[in-house]
């Protein structure tokens, strides 16, 4: 099978972050599936673009995996400087996408793939599905606009609505739609959109690099990072406003007499405001900043800390969402600690793998951590929960089959 992949954000070899399609194509290639992604060359936590894409409007990366080619398209670097700079960033992708899915790649697909956010992805996907008259799958990592508009990014009317017609739109024309978790289905179905139409195939843990680094020493590792006498709380990813680590800091304030730290390793727009109010608030033994590492390079972090933080900003559209820090955390054997209210919280709870704090509520995680951080043997017994139940419910090989399951059943349909 030939699949077009459509992922503004698909990452670069090797980068931390949300890999869920990195790991998938790797699965589908081995497979012997071949998988072009047309991909996006600003980076999504950064928001700039690396020195070997500058100037260029196209980058091809062929043989990215085997059986897997990439071809970076133009994002405006605007990207990262305001509301309208992220607007035009993700227009810009779906213009370049557009022309590169039509010019720049060869050969027929059997399949288009696209996942969102960003929505627009999906006008791109609509398209080109048209003129190479193939069906189109239509992937929901986050609900957007919801998400947008509940954390302040999205304040104009007029967008707003522009924005609903769009997915509207979309979902109809899409021959499934793909969501990450069950509450996304609730909220299609409530959309009007049929149940039938909706599939499940969540985020996922990945097993291979946690395994492959089995016999890893994280104490070793820690004591070599300086941290050897603390309790190390890790939390990788995107320093947002979705995120909001802040939360994090005023926690820390409350700890200052004892060993736990918080490490944050990634980027993103309020990375330096972060590190600024780190300073003023003298936290710099309770806060430790790391730039973002390659993804096996993550784990070892992972690894070596005694939990994992899984944050978010305390809004509702939140409630629907998945983690997907949480899934790596798992896989390491690494107990969680969660400040996301609704189906994540379930699934800590049905794990039995880490413990729960209201979002932005600093005291109550003071409070559990205090309670916590000085029982190894339950920590240990969380984080093997955890290992346990991601391996039964969200294996990335397992998951990655039932996706081409799903696909392939719709394309014999389309015939």
């Amino acid at each position: 099978m030939r699949i077009l992949l459509i992922h503004q954000y698909f990452l670069e070899k090797g980068e931390g972050g949300g890999s869920r399609f990195n790991e998938m194509t790797q699965v589908w290639s081995k497979m012997g599936h071949s998988i072009t992604v047309l991909a996006g060359m600003v980076n999504y936590t950064t928001g700039k673009k690396p020195e070997q894409y500058k100037g260029e409007y196209y980058f091809k990366d062929t043989d990215f995996y085997p059986n897997v080619d990439v071809l970076r398209c133009h994002v405006s670097e605007s990207y990262n400087v305001n509301f309208l700079g992220r607007l035009w960033g993700y227009f810009s992708f779906m213009f370049s996408a557009i022309w590169g899915g039509l010019i720049k790649t060869k050969g027929n697909y059997d399949v288009i793939l696209v996942t969102s956010p960003p929505l627009f992805v999906g006008m791109t996907a609509y398209l080109l599905s048209k003129f190479k008259r193939v069906p189109f799958v239509f992937e929901v990592r986050d609900l957007w606009p919801e998400s947008a508009i509940d954390t302040g990014v999205l304040a104009n009317k007029l967008i707003i609505k522009v924005a609903y017609w769009f997915e509207k739109f979309l979902y109809k024309h899409a021959k499934f739609i793909n969501v990450l978790t069950p509450a996304f289905k609730e909220k299609l179905i409530e959309k009007g959109i049929s149940a039938e139409k909706i599939k499940f195939i969540p985020n996922a843990a990945d097993f291979t690099l946690s395994e492959k680094l089995s016999d890893f020493d994280g104490q070793a590792f820690k004591k070599e990072l300086g941290i050897e006498n603390r309790f190390v709380i890790t939390y990788v990813g995107a320093h947002g406003v979705a995120n909001h680590l802040i939360q994090l800091l005023d926690a820390a304030e409350y700890l200052r007499d004892t060993n736990i730290t918080f490490q944050l390793i990634g980027s993103g727009m309020q990375k330096s405001m972060l590190q600024d109010e780190t300073k003023k608030r003298g936290l710099e033994q309770h806060i430790i900043f790391r730039d973002p590492v390659a993804k096996e390079d993550v784990f070892k972090y992972i690894l070596a800390s005694d939990m994992g933080a899984s944050v978010l900003k305390k809004v509702d559209t939140f409630k629907t969402i998945y983690s997907n820090k949480t899934f790596d955390y798992m896989s390491c054997k690494t107990p969680v600690l969660l400040a996301i209210d609704g189906v994540s919280k379930d699934l800590i709870e049905k794990a039995n793998c880490g413990i729960y704090v209201e979002p932005e509520n600093a005291k109550e995680m003071v409070m559990k951590l205090i309670e916590i951080y000085n029982q190894p043997e339950k920590l240990t017994r969380m984080g093997n929960n955890g290992y346990v139940y991601a391996k039964i419910h969200f294996d990335r090989t397992k998951l990655a089959t039932e996706y081409l399951e799903e696909i392939k059943l719709t394309l014999q349909n389309n015939v």
